[in-house]
Parts: structure tokens; sequence; C-alpha cells
């Protein structure tokens, strides 16, 4: 389990075909404090740590990872959010996010607001009604909280330190995310259909 709340902004510094994709990604984690075996949610896919040395952490991914994320996107340089799982006792100063991507959306406008800056997401159908004004989503991993919704394009507020120290102030008209719905809504539309 995740919070939603980035703590490095890494990148991608190889990417290895070999059956499965291995990805190794330079970071600013004291990876000596890291277990072979960890989850650490990368760009909002929650992933399994194989391979670690100084300054650099390795993961391999699934074609199924890479069919349903952007992570099939990712080159060498990629900027990439990392954020290490929760524990007992941490500050949940996100929402709860479980590393697992619903669905990609696209960026369809950027628009700069005061220092802020306006972010609209297109995204797939499937996904557009779980995504309420006021309620959270995960955008490559990042907590936000929706400001509109209309139909299946919805919008975030990003504040100059987010911009700043995730890949959302580098995104631009065209730029594809990963995105996780709200567990909750999740549960409630679930709960709904029985009914």
């Amino acid at each position: 389990m995740f919070t939603g709340i980035i703590s490095d902004l890494g990148r991608v510094r190889a990417v290895v075909k070999t059956g499965d994709t291995r990805f190794e990604f330079a970071t600013r984690y004291d990876t000596a404090a890291i277990d072979i075996g960890a989850s650490i949610c990368c760009s909002g896919a929650c992933m399994t740590v194989i391979d670690k040395g100084d300054g650099w952490f390795a993961i391999s991914a699934s074609d199924e990872s890479l069919s349903c994320t952007t992570m099939g996107d990712w080159r060498e340089g990629t900027p990439v959010n990392f954020e290490r799982s929760l524990r007992m006792g941490d500050e949940m100063g996100g929402h709860i996010v479980s590393g697992h991507v619903d669905g990609v959306g696209e960026v369809v406008a950027v628009t700069p607001e005061n220092e802020s800056v306006r972010l609209r997401f297109r995204v797939p159908d499937k996904l557009a009604h779980f995504i309420a004004p006021k309620g959270s989503v995960a955008i490559d991993g990042v907590s936000m909280t929706v400001n509109e919704v209309e139909g299946g394009v919805f919008g975030v507020n990003v504040i100059p330190h987010t911009q700043e120290v995730t890949t959302l102030g580098r995104l631009k008209v065209g730029s594809r995310v990963n995105l996780e719905i709200d567990m909750l809504a999740r549960y409630v539309a679930r709960l709904l259909e029985r009914e």
C-alpha cells in the first residue's frame, strides 16, 4: 500500500529486454536500506525490487505490466516517480493507493493558473464513472484531488512544489499517464452493481 506522496523523482538508467523487461532506475534512496523483494511504486505501478546497487535499483516488468501502463514507453532517461511502501505508523498524507494501474489517460490541456497549472486528462471510458469532483485519483502515482469532471475528461490543479518534485510538472498535451482510481470508489461501484 502507498499514499500517493512521492518521495523521490528518479529516472530510468537502463532498459534490458530478456523475455520480461528489466528496468534499472537511478534514485536518491539509500538503497542499502531497500530489501530485495521490497515493493516500490514506480509512477503508479507497484513493482518488486529484484536487484540493487549504490544509487540504483532494478525491477522486472512482464508484458502484462507493459501493456496496461505507460511502462512500455519508458526509455533511458525517462523520469519516474518513486514511493516506498507504507509502514504502520507512517503519515497518511495522500489517499490509499494500491499501486495497481487501472488504465492509461492522456493529457488534453495544460493551462497556467497563477503559480499553479491546471491539467486536464481524458480517461478510458471504463474508468470515467469512477472519477468524481473532489474525489481522489493517483496520476503517475501522485495523489491528486479532482477539481472537475466533464464526461470522460477531468481536471486537477498542480501546485509549484508538486510540479517540481514529480513528473507532473513535465507533462504536455498528448502525454500519457498511469491512472489509479480511488479504492473506495471502486468498492462502492461494485456494491451498487449487485443491487
